[in-house]
């Protein structure tokens, strides 16, 4: 078939940009690791004869050989097989691979058989009961390894609060931490037609300890004989698997940039061997939080601060920012409070107050930007871009 010559050279411009977005901000593999929780002779939920360590197994490697599909991606686990690993060694394991994400799968229980839905954890501290139970029953796993008291030095697993005493070094991700599982829950809710009880924060040690954006997520309610059902068959974990598979793709776009192929649920290809060991060969049922009714979040008002100089963008209104960290804190917008950076500004969401390094219309400068950042201790620093006052994510700004 005859091509005109035009064309093809589109072809080629096409072909650049592609994968000029894909590798602009890294030129490595995006690296998931995927944690499933608990494992061995620390079972978690039990409930209605389902074990939540077998069924975070399963989803999360069947989350695995969905994104070992996809290009550029490199999945790493914690375990993989019926093992127990500690909460600071799974911190470890993400740390040492350098990853750009951690993702923590469990299943929730209550005494209240009636509660059901999802809901995905970012590292936080709250005063919120029923946040602190979750985290209380998932953090006494400590207990069961040796040397804890002196390993988790100062942290009393019976009193997740006892974390507020440690510098919390997630704080830095907890943006990139909220969008992940803000895509999460979304697509719980969208794909799957399942209860969203939201995103929330709780002082869970395993995200506590890692050095990357880390969400933590309660698939469902072992306790609720219905749901139960669901996430311990072959289709609810498939789907669920997708779901998450899904999420993690389109935080990888906005934030990595680069392209996916879209997620098939093929049975044979994430079918994964049934663990021979059943739930009677544990100790007791354990339940989880206590029931609370959670307010529906309201959607976030942005309030752009005042920066150092004004906002110079291209003619299509386009302006490039480093995000190098977002906080619950407000700091003044000087070089002493950001290791030396000046033109920092800033903007309100929420609680959180999210803190930008430069700004610029010219993608190549932007990335020098994002050096500059890196060089100064901001290893964890992005490009955002906007367009006309407004966030758009990169794939956007650089149509």
């Amino acid at each position: 078939m005859y091509i005109h010559k035009k064309f093809k050279h589109s072809l080629v411009i096409l072909a650049c940009i592609v994968s000029f977005a894909a590798f602009g901000q890294s030129g490595d593999k995006f690296k998931v690791v995927l944690d499933a929780g608990h494992g061995s002779k620390d079972f978690g939920a039990v409930k209605n004869n389902f074990v939540e360590k077998n069924i975070a197994l399963a989803v999360a490697l069947k989350v695995g050989r969905l994104l070992d599909k996809q290009p550029n991606v490199d999945v790493v686990y914690t375990r993989n097989t019926d093992v127990f690993i500690e909460l600071v060694e799974r911190a470890n394991i993400a740390n040492r691979a350098n990853a750009d994400l951690f993702v923590s799968i469990h299943c929730n229980s209550n005494p209240n058989s009636e509660a059901f839905g999802t809901e995905t954890y970012v590292m936080g501290l709250t005063k919120v009961k029923s946040n602190l139970e979750v985290a209380k029953n998932e953090n006494e796993v400590i207990t069961l390894e040796a040397d804890y008291k002196v390993k988790y030095a100062g942290y009393d697993p019976k009193s997740p609060e006892s974390l507020i005493g440690i510098t919390l070094i997630q704080e830095e991700h907890l943006d990139q931490s909220i969008a992940v599982a803000s895509k999460i829950q979304d697509n719980f809710t969208q794909q799957l037609s399942r209860k969203s009880r939201g995103v929330k924060q709780a002082p869970f040690m395993v995200l506590h300890k890692t050095s990357m954006p880390s969400v933590l997520i309660e698939m469902g309610f072992l306790s609720n004989k219905t749901e139960g059902q669901y996430l311990n068959s072959e289709e609810g974990q498939n789907e669920i698997a997708k779901a998450i598979a899904d999420a993690i793709m389109g935080y990888k776009k906005e934030y990595y940039g680069g392209t996916s192929i879209e997620n098939k649920i093929d049975k044979e290809a994430l079918k994964v061997e049934r663990p021979k060991e059943v739930a009677s060969t544990a100790k007791k049922d354990s339940a989880k939080a206590p029931v609370t009714k959670v307010p529906e979040p309201k959607k976030p008002e942005v309030k752009t601060a005042e920066t150092k100089t004004d906002s110079k963008t291209d003619s299509k209104g386009v302006l490039f920012k480093v995000q190098i960290s977002a906080s619950g804190t407000k700091l003044d917008l000087v070089p002493s409070n950001f290791k030396g950076l000046d033109n920092i500004s800033m903007i309100s969401e929420g609680n959180l107050y999210k803190y930008m390094y430069g700004e610029t219309s010219d993608y190549e400068k932007a990335k020098e930007l994002v050096q500059e950042a890196k060089s100064k201790g901001f290893t964890t620093s992005y490009l955002i871009a906007f367009k006309n006052g407004k966030k758009i994510s990169i794939q956007e700004a650089l149509k």
